[in-house]
């Protein structure tokens, strides 16, 4: 694989799963060079002088270094040859941007940390279950899926005919929220979506990305 495109991060990350299929859908060769955020030490430092942040994940294109998972992705659509992985109508285009700014604000929190980690990690660690913690997120994982009903509308995929950012933003939390229970019985309530999730699980993009 050429090293001029190095995305830094680990790949059980939620957003470094989402450049992962941008990649893997656009066929850009990367490296991707593992980053552990918690372990501190040396390397974290030098990972900190790319990333003031320090927050997974980061690309390097050359000598051109992008963060944040939205523009990396975007700079990968424009960047690289491959299929567009944007639709050409702009209010399509408006709609996949909402939908990834919804799925930031309003369901990773809610359907991965509340739900996922406290279902399936923590018990899988040895840690105690918040379950009124999940309680709480369930409300929370039902109101974003109701909002993205009318959005998606009979689509086969959640911007359009075809996958978009918007897309490979999503898949990365409903593959952790569909770990737990309560995600398969909620989603279970949204034909549409599971049917969509299908499609885009069966993707080598998705496939790549997660490590299947």
């Amino acid at each position: 694989m050429s090293a001029e495109v190095t995305l830094y991060g680990a790949r059980y990350s939620v957003y470094v799963r989402a450049v992962l299929m941008a990649l893997e859908a656009k066929g850009v060769a990367y490296e991707l060079e593992p980053i552990d955020i918690s372990a501190g030490g040396e390397a974290f430092e030098t990972y900190r002088k790319i990333n003031p942040f320090a927050r997974i994940p980061t690309l390097r294109h050359g000598a051109f270094v992008l963060y944040e998972t939205s523009a990396i992705n975007i700079y990968i659509d424009e960047a690289f040859m491959g299929p567009p992985l944007r639709p050409r109508i702009a209010w399509q285009r408006a709609r996949m941007m909402q939908i990834m700014s919804m799925t930031d604000a309003y369901a990773y929190r809610p359907l991965v940390w509340d739900i996922y980690v406290e279902r399936v990690s923590n018990p899988r660690d040895g840690k105690q279950v918040n379950e009124a913690l999940i309680a709480e997120a369930l409300p929370k994982a039902k109101r974003y899926l109701d909002a993205l009903v009318p959005l998606v509308g009979r689509s086969p995929f959640l911007a359009g005919q075809a996958p978009s950012l918007a897309d490979f933003h999503v898949a990365p939390v409903f593959g952790y929220f569909l770990e737990a229970e309560e995600g398969r019985l909620m989603l279970a309530k949204f034909p549409h979506f599971m049917d969509w999730w299908r499609r885009i699980s069966a993707t080598a993009a998705w496939q790549r990305a997660a490590g299947s």
